[in-house]
């Protein structure tokens, strides 16, 4: 049986403001094609469909068209609900659904009900792991106490017995969306620790033939049967060495698993770039990046003036600016008053907010904003006949 196993869609999700909607359109234009070209039997979505509780309009229509397009496919495709996703929202319509092949996993009660799949070789069992909360699903699995080990282990158990009750030579699969020990985290995951220790071991899902994992957002091969597809696109500059796939998994008649990693559509590449301002606008080797979206760390002592307007000249795609200087000024020693003094109300308000929203600088409506605030401080400071600092 051939299986294509994907997860951590993000639907409605942007990259540092840009609007991803359009990228997301063309990695579902990939996989159904994909479907198609490789005559996948069955599609695994490893949960967080879309990046938030109560997705936005034109991320539940893409969804919707997605379900349109698999259905009328012909292929069974199973989805469990992730971290990021709200799973009563995600099952809605789940029974109705499921009569035109899509079948939707969120309900924790139903982790040891499969869905029975078939080919020449046999029966396959295939049962959906939803993310589980341990607070909230632990008195549903008759736990007193536990982690996320605990109430996974569980699900398993029940997982198990249901496998024992199949056919004899029945191959079993499972979807779950967790943070399994020896995965490679990267900055875009939400924390899950919530509730227990995060990590679960792997040992848990000994003895299933093929486990479809969701939840880190890098390709990961914890074990031939055991797999992180990752993530379609990139959600953090953490992710720029990373190259995004699915999984095009062959179960074989005794269980066993050939897997191959098909790369994802790239919308735009990432550049993590590093060094004094004065060099990366001169750089020759940094041409490669002037269309990608740019990381910029500046290692300036002194922090230059108007800096992502100059980076942008060059590399307009520049999202995120660092700032780590080689070496800090004599001044920022001093006193506050020594440090601010000779720099006007504007420059000590701009250093403030880069202080404390890091990686951002003041630009466009936002500095004219607080330019025009200090003009008409200044103003009315005048009327009242009070000397005003500039």
């Amino acid at each position: 049986m051939r299986l294509l196993h994907t997860s951590d869609w993000h639907l409605g999700r942007s990259f540092h403001r840009e609007d991803l909607h359009e990228a997301q359109r063309a990695f579902l234009d990939h996989l159904v094609a994909v479907v198609t070209e490789q005559r996948v039997d069955a599609v695994l979505v490893a949960g967080d469909v879309y990046d938030r509780a109560l997705p936005g309009l034109a991320a539940v229509a893409l969804f919707d068209e997605a379900l349109h397009r698999l259905a009328a496919l012909g292929v069974p495709t199973v989805f469990i609900s992730g971290n990021h996703d709200s799973a009563r929202r995600l099952g809605v319509g789940a029974g109705l659904i499921e009569r035109a092949g899509i079948h939707l996993r969120t309900d924790p009660a139903g982790t040891g009900i499969p869905v029975l799949l078939a080919d020449e070789h046999g029966p396959v069992a295939v049962y959906g792991l939803p993310y589980l909360e341990p607070l909230l699903v632990r008195e549903g699995f008759g736990l007193q106490r536990g982690g996320h080990a605990a109430v996974l282990g569980a699900a398993l158990d029940r997982v198990r017995a249901d496998l024992a009750e199949q056919p004899a030579g029945t191959r079993s699969v499972v979807l779950a969306h967790a943070f399994v020990t020896g995965g490679a985290p990267s900055d875009s995951e939400r924390d899950i620790a919530v509730g227990g220790v995060a990590a679960v071991p792997a040992e848990l899902f000994d003895g299933i033939d093929y486990v479809a994992l969701g939840h880190l957002h890098g390709a990961q091969t914890l074990a031939p049967h055991l797999r992180y597809s990752g993530s379609p696109l990139a959600y953090s500059f953490s992710e720029a060495r990373q190259r995004k796939s699915m999984w095009l998994v062959d179960l074989a008649a005794d269980g066993s698993v050939a897997a191959e990693r098909l790369y994802c559509p790239v919308p735009r590449p990432l550049a993590c770039l590093r060094g004094r301002l004065a060099e990366l606008l001169a750089d020759p080797a940094a041409a490669e990046h002037e269309q990608s979206w740019v990381q910029a760390t500046l290692t300036d002592p002194v922090r230059p003036s108007e800096p992502m307007e100059q980076l942008r000249r060059r590399f307009p795609h520049t999202l995120q600016l660092l700032f780590e200087p080689e070496e800090l000024p004599a001044q920022a020693t001093g006193s506050y008053a020594a440090r601010v003094r000779g720099r006007s109300d504007l420059e000590v308000a701009e250093s403030f907010v880069r202080h404390v929203r890091p990686g951002t600088e003041l630009a466009g409506a936002e500095r004219d904003w607080l330019r025009e605030g200090f003009e008409q401080a200044r103003l009315h400071q005048g009327e009242l006949g009070t000397e005003v600092p500039r």
